[in-house]
């Protein structure tokens, strides 16, 4: 049951709803490949289409995985050497293919509320079907396209806090998912 996450840089939408390419970020790489680490996942796809940002994200985990970085700080590549950085969506369903056989069911998220979101218990338990491949998707800037949402096979519920105010970082965004996904669940009264 491979399980991946991709961090999607275009196609996002900015604060006025316009398509926009947003920025790599150096939080994002190194906490969401941390995360990614300590929940078990498989692949952490950073997407996005310009080259100099590939640069850049790649840049960054090579100096963790090589040299001083490495030396200075070895858990930290380990969790990078999670990532792989990718063009689309499309290179993350080719490269699933080309690592499990199979292309991944796509499971996006978004911070508004929509009909017809697939319940976090429903995601984890297809998360012990051992031949399916998944990928949760997750949008930067102020989220996913949303021609993009409309292709994913599934969207998630979003993550709703006390009050009417909802717009958490990626990073915090996506511990949550994974501990909710993959999080020891608790035996205890």
């Amino acid at each position: 049951m491979p399980l991946t996450l991709a961090l999607v840089h275009h196609p996002v939408v900015n604060k006025r709803g316009e398509t926009v390419v947003s920025s790599i970020t150096n939080f994002d790489i190194h906490d969401i490949a941390r995360s990614c680490r300590t929940y078990g996942l498989d692949r952490y796809f950073l997407v996005t289409p310009t080259e100099p940002q590939q640069w850049l994200a790649r840049r960054i985990v090579r100096h963790w995985l090589e040299g001083w970085g490495a030396e200075y700080n070895s858990n930290r590549g380990e969790a990078l050497q999670l990532i792989e950085v990718l063009a689309t969506l499309d290179d993350v369903r080719r490269r699933c293919i080309e690592l499990w056989g199979r292309p991944p069911r796509f499971a996006g998220t978004s911070a508004r509320a929509q009909g017809g979101v697939l319940a976090l218990e429903e995601l984890r338990a297809m998360l012990e079907q051992p031949e399916e491949v998944t990928c949760l998707v997750f949008g930067t800037g102020w989220g996913l396209h949303p021609d993009l949402l409309r292709g994913l096979d599934f969207l998630l519920e979003p993550i709703l806090g006390a009050g009417d105010y909802n717009h958490l970082s990626v990073r915090a965004a996506v511990a949550i998912y994974l501990d909710r996904l993959r999080g020891h669940v608790s035996k205890t009264p």
